[in-house]
């Protein structure tokens, strides 16, 4: 009888040569990826001018088509908050929960792996690859947290642990299983020459915004306005764009960097207050929270007419779109302002 894996398949280069390991060995591989919000790299290409070099893709879909399997993208995002906001394994250099992630994961391919008729489960761990959550003690603590056990199985470090299950049973051979450790990449980059793979995602914490410091700043300075660790899908996706200044608690300006983060930022405009600049070409700008003063409102305007191509005009018209909070129709005020100088914007502004 064939037997049947699931495979983990982030985009990475480590999961494509983990699944084609296993796939050489006559067993049928599907591969699965589990989309929290944070993992969209290809979404950040896909909006900002300056990534036009990298590839516009989605890194799973396109590993599992250079493989030539089935991939089965599944939504956790109201399940993965819990992983985010209360990681039982605490948080890594940043806001990552990486090793209540791993677990979170694997518990969930466990269990459609169950109840879809597979076998068992390919990561592509590799032992001592990253601190958090690939050393040998928590490496074993996903297997047995995660209730998969010895069906968990890890192709390119299998000869560093105890046989699982899959080998003992002689359903993929030990022996054509690997032993690597650590964090070169010399012997995967051989593999993937040897297995034709052309192309691959570059290795940079995965495609995990969590890992990023400035994105877990951003989320952090998030939590501590609202007074609670809570987030929605558009929050995550806003803290990818623009430079974040809060001037105060009562505000904080979303300045978009270029054409892209524009046209995206629009996207926005019926729920967010927003600003642009009516007399020069300039950002668009989401003000997140509430200006209450007029002080307050041409602050933020010189702060937009900065960043414009009126910055070193003597004057520039900011206009400011605000939603009320009765939910009556938007009203439009035009501000007049001298562009703030860069000089001027204290650095603790900037989240």
């Amino acid at each position: 009888m064939q037997r049947k894996a699931v495979a983990l398949l982030s985009g990475g280069l480590d999961s494509m040569l983990a699944a084609r390991m296993i796939m050489d060995q006559g067993v049928h591989v599907e591969g699965i990826n589990f989309y929290t919000g944070f993992c969209v790299e290809g979404h950040t290409h896909s909006i900002r001018n300056n990534y036009k070099d990298r590839p516009r893709r989605n890194n799973a879909l396109w590993s599992a088509q250079q493989l030539g399997i089935k991939l089965h993208i599944i939504d956790v995002i109201d399940e993965y908050k819990d992983v985010v906001i209360n990681p039982r394994h605490g948080y890594g250099a940043h806001l990552n929960p990486c090793l209540d992630c791993k677990g979170f994961m694997v518990s969930k391919a466990y269990r459609w792996m169950q109840e879809h008729g597979f076998d068992f489960i390919i990561t592509g761990e590799v032992r001592g690859q990253r601190p958090m959550s690939q050393n040998g003690r928590k490496m074993r603590i996903v297997a047995q947290e995660s209730g998969a056990n010895d069906r968990l199985l890890r192709p390119l470090c299998a000869k560093l642990f105890e046989p699982t299950m899959p080998e003992r049973e002689g359903w993929v051979d030990r022996e054509l299983l690997g032993d690597l450790s650590g964090r070169g990449r010399k012997v995967q980059i051989e593999m993937s020459r040897q297995f034709g793979f052309k192309d691959y995602a570059q290795p940079a914490g995965g495609c995990c915004f969590l890992t990023d410091e400035s994105y877990s700043k951003k989320l952090g300075d998030l939590w501590r306005v609202r007074g609670e660790k809570r987030y929605e899908l558009d929050d995550i996706m806003l803290l990818k764009i623009g430079r974040h200044l809060r001037p105060c608690d009562d505000y904080k300006l979303i300045v978009c960097r270029d054409a892209g983060e524009n046209n995206f930022a629009k996207g926005y405009r019926n729920r967010y207050d927003y600003m642009y600049a009516s007399s020069h070409d300039g950002p668009l700008v989401l003000v997140d929270g509430q200006l209450r003063s007029r002080e307050q409102k041409l602050l933020a305007a010189s702060i937009v007419a900065r960043f414009g191509k009126g910055r070193d005009a003597g004057h520039v018209d900011v206009t400011l779109v605000s939603h009320p909070r009765d939910g009556s129709a938007p009203s439009e005020e035009t501000l007049g302002v001298v562009p703030r100088p860069a000089r001027q914007i204290p650095e603790n502004w900037y989240v």
